[in-house]
């Protein structure tokens, strides 16, 4: 195993295609796609499966990136068997025209999957950005464990995001090179942040209240947890009037509907539309504390000072918990109140946590993945 790199520069100019179909994908793969089009090593090939089309797009211009490839899957009520096999038939064909030295593949997403088994079905190298996350629970989440679980068995490059996930793969047994690199959410984030970007809701005065921001989507909390949460959110407003919720709603009916039908009612409830991920950096700027079942906000809200309560009964983000900048609460209402209320309660325990050290990177994942990819690629060609 490495922990560190070594650049071995070469005057080959090689073949990447990095591969994305979600929003979290295109945020945290936008600053490594910048790097690998500016290197003059690399010819890089930015493919979109589509499966987040919409909410991949406002990334996309929001970092001025183009996509070379779109295979355009999505469709209304798609299933995981849907986006696999959409993915991995139209992935085929493209990697068979291009022949790609590396094909580069970002977190747990099924379009990750899909990518990594079509890269491997033609014997390319695979580069997994954020490899090596666990929660030892198959199911939860669900199918994201699963997923990196096994585009951890076929990769060649394993760009570790944390000490603890640069360890799980070591126990994972898992071939090819791992490297510690940092996060590349921290990347992208430093630089939006950096612009102060605007986040406007209509009605919403972020003077007037402390702004409690929530995301829910997962498909563990649909149901009876998700009910729980949407309590513990109307019992937090109630207790603190001084407080308001902003919460932007998945476009998944299965979860929109019951936010609609628990809280668009209540007066300061401010009920949005997916943020761009420039408003959503400028929303966790200006607000208060965070409430979420979203893995990268663990990883991007420390770097701006907010304290994060995680909606979830596990996180394959431990290092969060463990160094003091979220909380795991899980989805009973009762917890999610009582830890709430503490931190708008207490100032010193919301200190401890605003304060505490993001332990998911320095900024400069990018750099090191772009110097990695070119000296592997280097070494295979000698």
């Amino acid at each position: 195993m490495k922990s560190s790199t070594v650049l071995l520069m070469t005057s080959s100019r090689y073949k990447v295609c990095i591969t994305l179909g979600t929003r979290p994908e295109a945020i945290k793969l936008a600053p490594v796609i910048q790097k690998f089009r500016n290197s003059e090593a690399f010819d890089t090939h930015v493919i979109l499966t589509g499966q987040h089309k919409e909410m991949v797009e406002q990334v996309m211009q929001l970092f001025e990136i183009t996509a070379d490839e779109d295979l355009n899957i999505m469709q209304p009520k798609q299933t995981l068997t849907d986006i696999t096999h959409r993915s991995l038939q139209g992935l085929e064909g493209i990697f068979k025209r291009i022949q790609p030295d590396c094909v580069i593949v970002q977190g747990d997403t099924t379009t990750a999957f899909a990518a990594t088994l079509a890269a491997f079905y033609k014997q390319i190298a695979i580069g997994h950005v954020e490899a090596g996350l666990r929660t030892d629970n198959i199911y939860n989440p669900y199918p994201e464990e699963a997923n990196r679980r096994l585009i951890s068995q076929l990769a060649q490059l394993h760009f570790a995001p944390t000490k603890l996930a640069f360890e799980n793969l070591g126990r994972s047994g898992v071939t090819g090179e791992v490297h510690l690199t940092g996060n590349t959410v921290i990347d992208a984030l430093l630089t939006v942040a950096d612009k102060q970007p605007n986040c406007d809701v209509e009605g919403l005065d972020w003077n007037q209240y402390r702004v409690l921001l929530a995301t829910v989507h997962r498909r563990e909390n649909w149901g009876k947890p998700l009910e729980d949460i949407l309590k513990g959110f109307h019992l937090i407003l109630d207790k603190f009037p001084d407080t308001a919720l902003l919460l932007p709603m998945h476009r998944n009916p299965t979860v929109r509907e019951p936010i609609q039908a628990a809280l668009s009612n209540h007066p300061r409830v401010f009920l949005t539309e997916p943020l761009d991920y420039g408003e959503l950096v400028g929303a966790i700027q200006r607000c208060y504390l965070l409430l979420t079942d979203s893995g990268g906000l663990q990883e991007e809200a420390p770097s701006l000072g907010k304290p994060v309560l995680v909606l979830r009964e596990t996180t394959e983000r431990p290092e969060a918990v463990d160094a003091g900048t979220a909380k795991l609460v899980g989805t009973d209402y009762q917890n999610i109140v009582s830890n709430s209320s503490e931190l708008l309660s207490d100032k010193l325990a919301y200190e401890q946590m605003a304060n505490a050290v993001n332990p998911f990177g320095d900024g400069k994942a990018s750099d090191r993945i772009l110097e990695i990819v070119q000296r592997y690629l280097g070494e295979l060609n000698e």
